[in-house]
């Protein structure tokens, strides 16, 4: 796959600006794709947007198929009739500046259920058709993501291998029962998915008409407290009773002296790649329908992955295991054609995961925010210089520190390998622009900036910490204002000055 040279600009649509409490679907969504157009972009990127659980991590969902209902819209829902100005009584004081999901879960679950009763009470009855169409094109992996999500609220909450034996083991007569018993909370879960995904297609088919192209994000592993997890289990390493017997992370690195325990249950190769890995081939069609561009999160994974016995406290204790990922693409690609994957290669990259992104051609990652550490800076493969074109270049991360921050914390070696590297003396007010002017002139194809970057942000506007639960991870939101059309100005001419504005046919700038 080759992408166009072009750029873009990271954020997650939690962190849109909005009335109640979280971003959503809706006008701010759309503000902000016509603010991209206004800036030359060509990609908004996302993280993954399945429904999250305890931890609130959009990398921990319980679905790998489904959206997360606190991004629809409520305001849609209500010019829709979906809504009534009633329901919206008593709501939260919400701050605007950090979600608050606990009190999303609660406040807007509530919403979406009593949209749900008005649609079975008559509200906007031309949906019905379009609802049930829905329903029967994704029933591979709706049917069990609503039965499972019913289930998991009778049950309090607890995760699927703490339920009673025969549901947990999906002995057909306990599913049968159940069905029938949760029949209205099985359709709500339905309807409220159809609503994410009658917004999302919205809102990319707006995008698509200004240009702009999403690039969406998927985790190679699944949550363990998960539809795909239960409904699957044959896949996974899991004993009798549904514990898993080994989990995933990765070892100690730059981020975590004791390594990132996951706690993600781990594949069954052996059984995936007996049937042609057809969950795989299923899985990237529905990202497909999702995505323009699908990042791989973790994609060393495919070549090799850390497997940590369970229990474990932390990834210390662990060891590197051989994954078919060669035998996997193929598969995928023989159904599905050439993929428009990004493959996050950071962390540990050793031969085999470079042998597999480059016999499939894929793009790599590269974050600038890497490239100054160290004594013998001169042959980091982050340093501009030494970028591909087949890579896509950031400044940083979700999981990194906004670049002011990074500016703010770095060593002074660092820094003085950044001002030597670039000739310039940066200040706190001018980094993170330095930096992503290096990001938009290097070599690499598609240059893709996180929006706490382009604003100029500190630490205090980081999206996530690494191997923490922190109070703060996930829930930064801007503000609308500071959308200012003089810095979509300043971005659409750094993107045409180095070469990356859409339908530009001119060399490399910088």
């Amino acid at each position: 796959m080759t992408i166009k040279r072009s750029s873009g600009i990271l954020l997650h649509p939690t962190s849109l600006p909005g009335p109640y409490g979280i971003g959503e679907l809706g006008a701010s969504a759309r503000q902000f794709v016509d603010w991209l157009a206004q800036a030359g972009q060509t990609y908004w990127q996302v993280l993954p947007l399945g429904p999250t659980g305890y931890g609130d991590s959009p990398y921990q969902a319980f679905s790998a198929f489904a959206g997360n209902p606190y991004l629809i819209d409520l305001t849609t829902l209500h010019e829709e009739g979906l809504l009534q100005a009633s329901d919206f009584a008593g709501m939260p004081d919400f701050s605007p500046a950090r979600v608050d999901f606990g009190m999303q879960y609660v406040w807007r679950t509530q919403m979406l259920t009593r949209a749900h009763a008005h649609f079975v009470s008559g509200a906007h009855p031309e949906l019905r058709a379009e609802f049930e169409a829905f329903a029967a094109e994704e029933a591979a992996w709706l049917d069990d993501y609503a039965l499972f999500m019913a289930l998991k609220d009778v049950h309090g909450g607890l995760p699927w291998n703490a339920w009673e034996p025969a549901t947990r083991d999906r002995e057909p007569e306990a599913l049968a029962r159940a069905r029938e018993q949760l029949a209205p909370a099985i359709e709500r879960v339905k309807f409220i998915q159809f609503l994410f995904f009658r917004q999302w297609r919205a809102l990319r088919a707006y995008a698509r008409e200004r240009g702009i192209q999403i690039i969406g994000d998927i985790p190679i592993f699944v949550a363990l407290d998960s539809s795909d997890a239960w409904a699957n289990r044959e896949q996974f390493h899991f004993d009798e009773q549904g514990q898993p017997t080994v989990v995933a992370g990765v070892p100690p690195d730059y981020f975590s002296e004791t390594g990132q325990l996951w706690g993600n249950p781990l594949y069954r190769w052996d059984v995936m790649e007996r049937d042609g890995f057809r969950w795989w081939t299923w899985r990237f069609r529905g990202s497909l329908k999702l995505y323009d561009l699908i990042r791989v999160d973790h994609f060393r994974g495919f070549a090799a992955y850390w497997e940590i016995p369970y229990p474990a406290e932390t990834a210390v204790h662990g060891q590197w295991v051989p994954a078919p990922g060669h035998a996997l693409l193929k598969a995928v690609q023989e159904a599905l054609g050439d993929m428009p994957i990004i493959a996050e290669d950071l962390g540990v990259v050793t031969p085999d995961v470079e042998q597999l992104r480059d016999d499939f051609a894929l793009p790599g990652m590269a974050v600038l925010q890497f490239a100054f550490g160290g004594g013998d800076f001169s042959v980091n493969a982050f340093l501009p210089h030494n970028l591909r074109a087949n890579q896509v270049v950031y400044t940083g991360t979700h999981d990194n520190d906004t670049s002011r921050g990074w500016w703010q914390n770095a060593d002074e070696q660092e820094r003085q390998n950044f001002r030597a590297y670039t000739q310039t003396q940066p200040s706190e007010e001018t980094f993170a622009w330095q930096l992503t002017q290096l990001a938009f002139a290097s070599r690499p194809n598609l240059a893709v900036v996180p929006l706490q970057d382009v604003l100029n942000l500190g630490s205090e506007s980081r999206m996530n910490l690494p191997g923490t639960s922190g109070p703060h991870n996930w829930t930064w939101r801007f503000d609308a204002t500071q959308l200012r059309p003089e810095l979509a100005l300043q971005l659409r001419e750094l993107t045409e000055k180095t070469g990356r504005l859409p339908g530009q046919e001119v060399g490399r700038g910088g």
